[in-house]
């Protein structure tokens, strides 16, 4: 059946679709308000600029650590259930960051929050795995994903805007976007449950097969966590302007990937798209280290936003597809911890980096390591093969 005609159950945009759609530009809103506004607010209530990048970094090597775990809960308790209640436990974290006003403690709390934050990703990524037709299951990861770059794109802006009118009314505001999210989840129909045998043995917390092969997503997002925290600051230091021109770059060629090529990642293979990704997200992130002026800044964002915009949804659904329906849950939060330790380490390492060795030796070294993606993505499937 060709995917520009789908009927019945082949078709992708259900009012489902749209519900999570919905759920989780509602969640990155709420986020990228948080993520940009807390290092002023915890400056501003005595904290450093070390303890602001620590609330950052804990938010993503919490959620990072505990989504293997996390995401096993979900095949466990259900996805639409642990929706509901992850946006209720955020909301509550939204309330006490408005009313805190110790620096130690926003870092504490954040670190909890982290923990939640995997639950509900890896809820609401094996919702939409559940969902999905699987002969369009790449296609519509990467339609899906639509939410969260646009929900990204805007929330900062729109995130200082309130901040302008006081700390307490930002986190108001982000109070009232998680009870939204809560409502739509409560709104989701309930997905059918499994039936288990008795006599079937436990099934592991951690996702073994599915975390080995993820290793392969870290080694590319160490780079795109560079990307996002550093790119800007390197335009400044070529005189390129505007600052933002390779993250515009990415974002159009994410955006254009996975419009005129998404749809056919299902017909070609996922297997098959996955491999020339990390190849250009490679490539892309080489280029950024030769760069010298606007037209090869734009041109490397151009290259690796293809890659890299293609990469998740085609190694997402591979990885689910091998897991079964019954551990989508712990598959999907294998790969958000490997894709999130990828970011926090890359933003971190990186910054000590450029600030020894400069931005193109740093640049070069991350494009180094996602060149190892590939052949390591290789091995451990020979491996995984192995070991069945």
């Amino acid at each position: 059946m060709s995917s520009s005609a789908p009927h019945g159950d082949e078709a992708l945009f259900t009012p489902r679709f749209f519900a999570l759609f919905a759920f989780t530009f509602t969640v990155f809103i709420s986020l990228f308000q948080l993520v940009p506004t807390a290092p002023y607010r915890i400056i501003a209530i005595g904290g450093s600029t070390a303890a602001a990048g620590m609330f950052l970094g804990g938010l993503t090597y919490a959620s990072a650590l505990s989504a293997p775990f996390t995401g096993s809960l979900v095949d466990r308790l259900g996805q639409r259930r642990v929706l509901i209640v992850t946006s209720l436990i955020i909301a509550g974290f939204s309330l006490l960051y408005s009313v805190t006003t110790s620096h130690v403690v926003m870092i504490v709390l954040v670190l909890i929050h982290g923990v939640f934050w995997s639950g509900l990703l890896t809820a609401s990524g094996a919702y939409m795995a559940a969902i999905l037709p699987e002969r369009r299951r790449a296609e519509g990861l990467g339609y899906w994903g639509f939410a969260s770059i646009t929900a990204i794109g805007v929330a900062p802006t729109f995130g200082f805007a309130v901040y302008h009118f006081g700390w307490f009314t930002l986190c108001m505001e982000m109070v009232a976007l998680n009870l939204l999210m809560a409502f739509i989840a409560w709104r989701l129909p309930e997905l059918p449950a499994k039936i288990e045998s008795s006599s079937a043995p436990a099934a592991p917390i951690v996702e073994w097969s599915a975390l080995r092969l993820s290793v392969t997503m870290a080694l590319v997002s160490f780079g795109y966590g560079a990307l996002t925290s550093f790119s800007a600051l390197f335009a400044d230091s070529l005189g390129v302007s505007p600052r933002s021109l390779f993250l515009i770059a990415m974002a159009v060629s994410m955006f254009g990937g996975r419009l005129l090529i998404g749809r056919t990642i299902d017909r070609l293979g996922h297997r098959r798209v996955l491999l020339p990704s990390l190849f250009l997200s490679a490539l892309g992130l080489a280029m950024t280290s030769l760069t010298t002026g606007p037209l090869m800044l734009a041109g490397s964002g151009l290259v690796f936003g293809l890659g890299f915009g293609l990469m998740w949804p085609s190694f997402a659904a591979l990885i689910i597809g091998q897991s079964g329906s019954e551990r989508r849950g712990a598959s999907y939060g294998a790969m958000i911890a490997a894709f999130d330790t990828g970011i926090g380490t890359g933003s971190t390492m990186l910054g000590l980096s450029i600030q020894r060795f400069g931005f193109r030796p740093s640049f070069a070294f991350a494009a180094a390591l996602a060149a190892l993606a590939a052949p390591y993505f290789l091995l451990a499937e020979r491996r995984g093969r192995a070991l069945r």
